[in-house]
C-alpha cells in the first residue's frame, strides 16, 4: 500500500544540520504513514557513514558524484511510493505541526498541486523567499531595480493560507497526481532555479500553489558556498536556463535586455566578492569587526 508521504532530502557536507533536520522530521511525523529519503550528493564529511547508523528508519542513497539538487531529488522520487512528496532541505528544522497541517489543507484542496510554508531565519523573523512571484520579464527587470514588492507578493498576509506562484525548494510539498502529470524537476538545473520552473509548470498545468502559515525555521545559506565564484556563476546561469526555457519565444527587442541584465549582475557579484576578498586580505581584522558587529 503506497504511504501518505514521501521525505526527501538532498545532502552536501552539511552533516550536523541533516542530523538536527531529521530529529525535527521525525517528531513532526509522528502519526504519519511515510517515509524518508536522503540523497548525499558524495560529501566529504562522512554524512551517510555517520548519520545511517543513527537514522536506520532513513533511506539513504550515496552518490559517487554531485549530481546536482534536481537530478539527486528526481533519484528518491522515482524509488518512492506515496501520495505526496516533500522536498526539504537539509538545513531546516521543521516545526511539529507543520506537515500534518499540510498534509490535512492539501487533502482537503484537491486543486492544490503544492504548497510552500512560512519559512523563519534564525533570528525568527519570516523570510519573504517564502512567497514569490514567477519571474516574468517585467518581475524581473523590477526585481533587478530594486522593486522587489511584487516579486516576493509582500501584499500576502503571513497568517492565512493564500494562493503564491513560487514554491521555495527549501519545503516544498507536491501532491503526486500533480507531479506525475507535470514531470519530475527539471535536470538542466543543477542547482537553483528548478523550484521556479517546477511550480511555472504547475500552474500551467491548471495546479494552485500554496503559502501556508505553518514554520521552519531554515538557515538559508548553510547548505551552500554562497560566497564562492561556483555559487555565482550556477545561480545566474539557472537563471538564464529558466528565461530560454519559458521566454525564449519574445523577440530580440524584449529578451536581449533581460539576458543583458542577468549578465550584468553576475559580473556585478563576482566584483563584489572580489572587493570583499581583497578587503579582507588587506585588514582582515576591520573585516572580523564588520561582520560580527
Amino acid at each position: 500500500m503506497a504511504k501518505k508521504i514521501s521525505i526527501v532530502i538532498v545532502s552536501y557536507n552539511v552533516c550536523r544540520l541533516l542530523d538536527e533536520c531529521l530529529v525535527s522530521v521525525k517528531r513532526a511525523m509522528q502519526g504519519i504513514d511515510g517515509e524518508v529519503f536522503v540523497v548525499d550528493n558524495c560529501s566529504s564529511d562522512g554524512t551517510v557513514d555517520k548519520l545511517s547508523p543513527r537514522h536506520p528508519d532513513v533511506h539513504f542513497i550515496a552518490n559517487t558524484e554531485n549530481v546536482g539538487f534536481a537530478r539527486a531529488n528526481n533519484q528518491a522520487i522515482r524509488l518512492s511510493e506515496s501520495e505526496y512528496v516533500l522536498l526539504l532541505n537539509p538545513d531546516t528544522v521543521v516545526a511539529e505541526p507543520t506537515i500534518r497541517g499540510c498534509l490535512d489543507f492539501m487533502d482537503a484542496h484537491p486543486q492544490a498541486g503544492g504548497a510552500g510554508v512560512r519559512m523563519l531565519n534564525r533570528e525568527g523573523k519570516p523570510a519573504p523567499e517564502s512567497r514569490r512571484a514567477i519571474p516574468t520579464p517585467w518581475v524581473s527587470m523590477l526585481k533587478m531595480l530594486g522593486f522587489t514588492r511584487r516579486y516576493y507578493m509582500s501584499h500576502l498576509p503571513w497568517d492565512k493560507p493564500c494562493q503564491i506562484e513560487v514554491i521555495s525548494g527549501a519545503y516544498c510539498l507536491l501532491r503526486r497526481k500533480a507531479l506525475s502529470q507535470v514531470g519530475l524537476l527539471d535536470e538542466d538545473f543543477f542547482m537553483y532555479g528548478e523550484d521556479i520552473d517546477l511550480s511555472f509548470r504547475l500552474l500551467k498545468g491548471g495546479w494552485q500553489n500554496w503559502y501556508l502559515p505553518y514554520d521552519i525555521v531554515h538557515y538559508k545559506g548553510e547548505s551552500t558556498q554562497k560566497s564562492s565564484f561556483r555559487y555565482v556563476h550556477t545561480f545566474y546561469q539557472a537563471m538564464l536556463i529558466f528565461f530560454r526555457k519559458h521566454y525564449g519565444h519574445l523577440t530580440v527587442l524584449l529578451s536581449l535586455p533581460i539576458q543583458t541584465a542577468i549578465y550584468f549582475r553576475a559580473v556585478l557579484a563576482l566584483i563584489q566578492m572580489v572587493g570583499a576578498r581583497l578587503r579582507h586580505f588587506i585588514n582582515p581584522r576591520q573585516d572580523h569587526y564588520e561582520r560580527t558587529a
